[in-house]
């Protein structure tokens, strides 16, 4: 029995609210008043698919066809009376006259609810049955010329008929102890009714029967015929519930679980031998066809012939069946020496790595270098490179250019928060649910032993008591070693020396000295605005207008425009900021296309009002009050300037404060530059006792950032030297180096982060030491224009130039 019943699209709710206003049981009663009503002579026809109405039952239906919503809003304002009719076929959208069939059942519109979803839901309640005469409208719905239909009832001493009413009660009573899921309610529903043809009608709108069987059910005139043949539904009903019931019992006897999965097993493979399948000499026939293909070494082949041998003896139900089909699964599908040919087109590749990514000139000419040798000689160990930078400069969608301008596959792991050993070397086969490494799972899948392998962010590899990663990266990353990679679950070499690895990193710091000795570092530094202007144009422009669905004349912007965005809303050595911004501005201008309205022509106030006020950057504050000193940082996501700032005050204690979240080595340059005024106050015209005389506070304001680092260490110096001569600094000048005790000035690194820094703030003059004249060449002229370069050797010079 089912007591959750399916309709029309017009389909059945799975519940009726609990405020429901009317009892789902009928009384004799209420029987004989619905017999007494009279049906209409005009009926509308509603179409049920899946379910056929009874007299007297109560069911909830959701209306989905237009016809069907269109016939319940017009005559549940009136008498609610209607014609219920079930479809002969269940997947006709719009069924005619002929779909139909001619007995169906009046009911009454109880009530009708609109649910959240927007569908309109109905209760109605079956009343009496009637046949269809002939249709009299189709549009916009169906009405028909009906005829009533009445029930031939037995006499009430007919002992036979009250048999089959007793019958039908305790059948449906045993079917419900029997079936788990129907509600205990509806037991004691069934004991409730008193009307025998209510009775008949209840159990049969429930019954597990399709709809034709339903619809002959309802056709019968005779209620003993109607009541008889429920009955028999009923009875193979109750035979299906008692053999669940006898099979679950089954299953549930005391053998233990092995001994009994061993004797399901082998009375399985019996009958796949009688059958001629024999699925498990299958398999292992198609495992040894399979490893005739492989090319791996006479060493591969030992342990694979022993491992099968071992398969074919063990009992498929033993538990470590599973172990050792994974295992042989694992040999099969590792690519051994199986490798994709390399593009040597050096033109072509140097083309397909220009159309990738604007500038990072040092990688894309490594890769070509590689090629260019590996062409000439046939035969080279895969570089293991490091691309070193901040956020956002390309260093992960560098790997796949790589691949694809080598003709290589790719793949990619995420070494960020990897804590664990086993995840680079694997689990060892004696742990429940042991894995390989994610390194061989990623050859298993790219299926060639020579991809393009990106390890991302392998500066960011945690340890904790499962074991250090970085340690075991040493093995994957070294070229002497890596030929014979030990992989904890495969046990046995894989040669890595053909993989490409490619590291990327934001912090070489973070990464363990002996891992950093194994690569190749290439520094991959933040973008000069001319630079971005160029990737924004060639990049991410026609990405942003693909992703948002426009045409490229509907999204226009000046190149003036895009570096007011670059100037003003971004604050970045990368330029993933900036692809979120031209993004909100596409998606801005796709509102404007979507809903047909003017698109705006893009100028600084248009795109103002889309990006919201500019952020407040890192300016040049000018050389108004002495003592102050705007230094240039390196940090995680690129160069920035700070400012050091320095008041004396005399103090017969005389102390030196550092304040602003300062790191051990940025006091001591702190310290190191007070020192030497003290050792040498002539450079100032003033003696050590005056300097000794007075509080130093130096403070470098952002005190919620920590600071670190030895390259503040000239700015410091001159700080100190303003505020004791109380001469200012010359304008528009920023300055990097570190300082020793002896005055000499020293090379610092992140200098194209730190120049890039001082061309956002509006600086128009650096000072550096005369060692990083080198690195400043490196970077290209024209994105230079508008700096001047002042190098020094030593503190003397610093404070006679800095120094007004």
């Amino acid at each position: 029995m089912n007591f959750m019943n399916d309709a029309d699209d017009i389909r059945l709710t799975q519940a009726i609210e609990d405020d429901a206003d009317f009892i789902p049981l009928l009384s004799s009663e209420d029987e004989d008043n619905i017999k007494g009503e009279k049906i209409p002579d005009i009926l509308p026809i509603l179409p049920l698919r899946n379910t056929v109405l009874f007299p007297g039952v109560v069911i909830p239906i959701t209306v989905g066809r237009e016809k069907s919503i269109q016939l319940i809003k017009d005559y549940n304002k009136g008498d609610k009376t209607i014609g219920v009719v079930a479809q002969k076929i269940g997947d006709i959208e719009d069924p005619t006259e002929h779909d139909l069939y001619n007995i169906g059942t009046t009911a009454f519109i109880i009530k009708m609810l609109r649910m959240p979803n927007g569908d309109t839901t109905i209760i109605i309640q079956g009343k009496r049955r009637f046949k269809i005469k002939h249709f009299v409208q189709i549009n916009p719905y169906h009405k028909a010329s009906v005829e009533s239909l009445d029930d031939i009832k037995p006499e009430t001493t007919d002992k036979e008929f009250q048999a089959i009413i007793s019958n039908l009660k305790q059948t449906s009573q045993e079917i419900i102890k029997l079936s788990p899921n129907i509600p205990s309610d509806a037991g004691f529903a069934i004991n409730n009714i008193d009307s025998p043809a209510f009775l008949i009608n209840f159990v049969s709108n429930n019954l597990n029967a399709n709809t034709t069987d339903k619809q002959r059910i309802l056709e019968i005139k005779n209620l003993k015929e109607r009541g008889l043949m429920v009955l028999e539904f009923l009875n193979k009903e109750l035979q299906m519930a008692e053999l669940r019931n006898q099979i679950q019992s089954k299953t549930k006897q005391d053998i233990d679980k092995q001994q009994r999965e061993y004797f399901l097993n082998q009375q399985m493979k019996t009958i796949q031998e009688e059958l001629g399948s024999g699925n498990f000499e299958q398999e292992i026939h198609s495992y040894k066809e399979k490893a005739k293909t492989k090319k791996w070494s006479a060493e591969v082949q030992e342990i694979f012939d022993k491992h099968i041998a071992k398969l074919q003896r063990m009992n498929t139900a033993a538990a470590e069946y599973g172990i050792q089909t994974n295992y042989i699964e694992l040999l099969l599908e590792l690519p051994w020496n199986e490798y994709s040919k390399d593009n040597f087109d050096l033109k072509n590749a140097e083309k397909t790595l220009n159309e990738d990514h604007y500038g990072l000139e040092k990688v894309k000419q490594r890769i070509i270098e590689h090629l260019a040798v590996l062409k000439l000689k046939g035969n080279l160990k895969a570089p293991i490179i490091c691309l070193y930078g901040p956020p956002g400069v390309g260093k992960t969608s560098l790997g796949k250019s790589i691949a694809k301008a080598l003709g290589r596959k790719y793949t990619r792991m995420s070494l960020g928060g990897l804590k664990d050993e086993s995840e680079i070397r694997g689990h060892r086969k004696t742990y429940i649910g042991a894995m390989p490494g994610r390194i061989v799972q990623s050859l298993k899948k790219v299926q060639v032993g020579n991809p393009v392998f990106v390890l991302d962010e392998i500066d960011k590899v945690g340890n904790d008591y499962h074991g250090d990663p970085s340690s075991a990266l040493l093995e994957v990353l070294d070229p002497e070693q890596n030929k014979t990679f030990y992989d904890n679950y495969l046990e046995l070499d894989y040669d890595l020396s053909q993989v490409m690895f490619i590291a990327t990193c934001n912090n070489l710091n973070a990464i363990q000295p002996a891992l950093r000795d194994r690569m190749e570092i290439i520094e991959v530094s933040g973008y000069t605005i001319e630079e971005k202007l160029m990737i924004a144009k060639q990049h991410l422009l026609p990405k942003v207008i693909e992703e948002s669905g426009l045409k490229k004349t509907q999204f226009k912007i000046s190149d003036k425009l895009i570096e007011l965005v670059i100037e003003n809303y971004t604050a970045e050595s990368g330029v993933r900021n900036l692809e979120k911004k031209l993004g909100k501005i596409a998606r801005s201008i796709a509102v404007h296309v979507a809903t047909e309205t003017q698109i705006p022509t893009l100028d600084a106030e248009v795109i103002s009002k889309i990006l919201g006020p500019t952020h407040l950057k890192d300016k040049y504050q000018g050389n108004e009050i002495v003592g102050v000193v705007t230094g240039l940082a390196w940090t995680q996501v690129g160069g920035d300037i700070l400012f050091i700032e320095s008041s004396l005050n005399k103090s017969k204690s005389p102390k030196l404060t550092l304040t602003g979240n300062l790191g051990d080595v940025m006091k001591e340059s702190a310290t190191l530059a007070l020192e030497f005024l003290k050792a040498h106050p002539s450079l100032i015209n003033l003696t050590t006792d005056v300097i000794e005389s007075y509080n130093i506070h130096i403070h470098v304001p952002e005190g919620a950032t920590p600071k670190d680092g030895p390259s503040a260490g000239v700015a410091m110096l001159t700080s100190l030297a303003s505020a004791f001569t109380n001469r200012k600094v010359k304008k528009n000048i920023a300055m990097t180096g570190e300082i020793t005790l002896r005055g000499k000035v020293l090379p610092v690194g992140g200098i194209k982060e730190k120049i890039l820094a001082a061309k956002r703030a509006g600086i128009k003059e650096i000072m550096l030491c005369i060692d990083n004249k080198k690195d400043v060449e490196d970077i290209n002229q024209t994105y230079l224009k508008g700096l001047k370069f002042t190098y020094v050797t030593n503190m003397n010079e610093v404070i006679d130039y800095a120094l007004i």
